[in-house]
């Protein structure tokens, strides 16, 4: 790579990590901490990818993911997810409408709130696995199917999914054909007592700051294609295929030969090469680095993995395996 190239590298690199800061200065004037959780979120964006949050209610999770939509000036949709909420409610259906040119009656296609560009799925595992997955298609493929038509979604596209810890009343496990469609699972945790006295003073008062904006969906998208030209060296690569063949019990790490039922699939690796290259580019590199690859692997794989009986037994959760195969993987 010539001179000329690497200082333009680093200029996009800049310009990229420059307009981060900004939006991440925005959401922390209305999300009071979870810094870690507004970049995993951010990462995932700019990779393309769909975020799982996972917290107790009332850690704002919901108030991150509407201030995120305002700042990016995207399309937004909140979807409820209940016990009784069916597929139609998500994706839309058709009704029988009068043809205005005097022709009788047909179907017309009535779209449903999952036709936005920012969809935020709240308490996702609170609906029934039917319901669940009617997200299938549209978080794989970008489109809905309602009887032989097709229906494109608007891009960008991207699914925040809320859920609540698994053990709460009312909530059924995803399916693991969904989680493994979720970019990153990111952990939202309790704020601390400096957090909570700045929350109660954010929210007790008359003021309700909002979130202005400070990107576009197009410039998103523009981000979006220069971080997919990041360059990864071979020996990288070949580490980041050596972490998620690690995950899996026949031939992987020893942690996972003796607690893991089902490793990593083919997605694991697309997510930990292509986090690695946005942690790379908000690093102020052009290149990604071993180190960018073990700073994304639990939120990339976390959700990737099934334990078996032995490792629920000792309570054992995946990061735990996950961090042991880090040590184990050089």
């Amino acid at each position: 790579m010539n001179d000329t190239a690497q200082v333009a590298d680093t200029q996009i690199s800049d310009s990229i990590r420059k307009m981060m800061t900004t939006l991440e200065e925005e959401l922390a004037g209305v999300i009071v901490g979870q810094r870690t959780v507004v970049r995993g979120v951010l990462t995932a964006l700019l990779a393309g990818g769909h975020v799982l949050l996972e917290g107790v209610p009332g850690l704002g999770k919901t108030l991150l993911v509407r201030t995120l939509a305002e700042c990016m000036n995207l399309t937004y949709s909140r979807i409820q997810f209940t016990p009784d909420l069916m597929p139609a409610d998500i994706l839309g259906t058709d009704v029988i409408m009068e043809a205005g040119d005097g022709q009788g009656r047909g179907f017309s296609f009535n779209r449903g709130p999952i036709f936005a560009n920012l969809i935020l799925a709240d308490e996702i595992n609170r609906a029934t696995p039917r319901t669940q997955s009617a997200m299938l298609e549209s978080m794989q493929e970008y489109s809905v199917t309602v009887g032989r038509q097709t229906h494109h979604l608007p891009q960008p596209f991207f699914v925040l999914a809320t859920q609540n810890p698994i053990d709460l009343q009312g909530t059924y496990p995803l399916p693991e054909a969904q989680l493994d469609r979720f970019f990153f699972k990111l952990l939202v945790g309790y704020p601390s007592v400096e957090e909570l006295k700045e929350i109660a003073r954010r929210t007790t008062g008359r003021a309700d700051k909002r979130g202005r904006v400070v990107i576009s969906a197009d410039q998103l998208m523009d981000l979006q294609a220069v971080v997919r030209d990041v360059p990864v060296a071979e020996p990288v690569l070949d580490y980041a295929a050596r972490l998620v063949m690690a995950t899996h019990p026949d031939g992987g790490a020893s942690v996972a030969r003796k607690l893991v039922r089902y490793g990593a699939s083919p997605r694991a690796i697309q997510a930990l090469v292509l986090a690695g290259k946005v942690n790379a580019i908000l690093s102020g590199r052009y290149n990604v680095s071993y180190e960018d690859l073990r700073r994304v692997v639990l939120p990339a794989l976390r959700h990737r993995l099934v334990l078996n009986v032995e490792a629920q037994l000792q309570n054992i959760d995946t990061d735990t395996v996950l961090n042991q195969i880090l040590e184990e993987v050089k």
